[in-house]
């Protein structure tokens, strides 16, 4: 892309056209009203001056010997450097053909000849706006994709100088915990129990980070092999019965293996990931359903809870890195952290999908499917 117009010197348009009058006209009053003008006699003088320094901005005509507007045009939106540049066509062409091929060209608007001044340069004003917005909002976004970048690697680093420290943690905590009976009392023991699940899932959280991390980069590959969906989920449901509490997580195994072709690790992080965001928005008491079913070629597996359901306009975001969901009547934001985006890139990277379907109010079920017996594709 060119360079942002800088709005402290003249905005620069090349005038293409074979006639000396029309040039001399037309390029007299454009300087008088600030602009900085180049005069170009044929298609191929106009390509070269456009390659040397690329205008803001190309007034074109159509009939000239050698290269005609529509062939100028086409070459000028073929190089890479100066597509974005906007060519508006000058012409006594007026048939509606002749338009449609400005166009399909590449043009982005059309003044018929004999043309009134203040036309054109209302046309210039427009056109040289709208490429200074479009060049700033890509200057915004390019800042902000550095300062994300930056984002992404800081939290990186943390995040994996943080492995060690809860190792140690989580290590002592065990040994404490397996001595409670001879040395703690019942509540203290308690206490360690609930410090090394919160050590745990601080463990988790740093895991979905960097894999998260991995998975992005593309650094992350799949080891493929026959993956029974059904056993992964009643694996994931006694790994979890300790933090379910009063909650109860139901599963109607199919009567026989759902078996995919998948990274059997990844996605039992993927139903660990769904089952531990259902059970942390169930209330005591409440119930969390898994299913496994057909979907058109492909798998689904389910998780719905009861909780409090999430409102439309958060249901694409929830997926995204850091999002945050306003829960209903005014409740508090719930962060999904990065567990839900490492779900959605796994499952992704798997070729297949991931959604949730919810009622605010009556709960959410999440879910992604995965190709029957298709095989998954590279991440990155």
């Amino acid at each position: 892309m060119n360079e942002p117009m800088n709005t402290k010197t003249m905005p620069s348009i090349l005038m293409v056209d074979d006639t000396p009058a029309n040039l001399e006209l037309l390029t007299g009053m454009l300087k008088e009203r600030g602009y900085s003008v180049r005069a170009a006699v044929s298609g191929k003088l106009a390509l070269q001056a456009a390659r040397n320094e690329p205008p803001d901005l190309v007034l074109l005509a159509i009939n000239m010997p050698g290269m005609d507007g529509y062939e100028v045009c086409a070459e000028l939106k073929a190089d890479e450097k100066l597509k974005e540049i906007p060519v508006i066509f000058l012409s006594a062409l007026n048939e509606t053909m002749d338009k449609v091929k400005a166009f399909r060209s590449g043009g982005l608007d059309y003044i018929t000849k004999p043309f009134q001044f203040e036309e054109v340069e209302a046309r210039v004003k427009i056109h040289l706006e709208l490429l200074r917005q479009k060049r700033q909002l890509q200057e915004n976004y390019d800042e902000l994709s550095r300062l994300e970048k930056l984002r992404d690697t800081l939290v990186h680093m943390v995040i994996h100088d943080l492995r060690t420290p809860l190792t140690v943690i989580g290590g002592f905590l065990e040994l404490i915990k397996d001595d409670r009976q001879n040395s703690l009392t019942k509540k203290s023991g308690h206490y360690i129990i609930e410090a090394r699940n919160a050590a745990d899932q601080i463990a988790q959280i740093v895991s979905d980070v960097l894999d998260a991390s991995k998975m992005e980069g593309g650094q992350m590959k799949l080891k493929l092999e026959d993956c029974d969906l059904a056993g992964a989920v009643k694996d994931n449901i006694s790994a979890l019965q300790a933090l379910a509490e009063s909650r109860v997580i139901r599963f109607a195994a199919p009567e026989s293996p759902v078996v995919v072709l998948a990274d059997r690790d990844i996605i039992f992080r993927v139903i660990q990931n769904l089952l531990a965001n259902a059970l942390k928005f169930t209330a005591d008491g409440g119930t969390i359903q898994a299913d496994i079913a057909p979907a058109g070629g492909r798998m689904r597996v389910s998780v719905h809870d009861n909780g409090p359901g999430i409102a439309p306009q958060y249901r694409q975001r929830i997926f995204d890195k850091f999002a945050q969901v306003e829960l209903p009547a005014g409740r508090q934001k719930h962060s999904t952290g990065l567990g839900l985006t490492f779900c959605k890139l796994a499952v992704e990277a798997h070729g297949g999908s991931i959604g949730v379907d919810s009622v605010e109010g009556k709960g959410s079920t999440f879910w992604f499917e995965l190709p029957a017996n298709g095989r998954a594709r590279s991440p990155g």
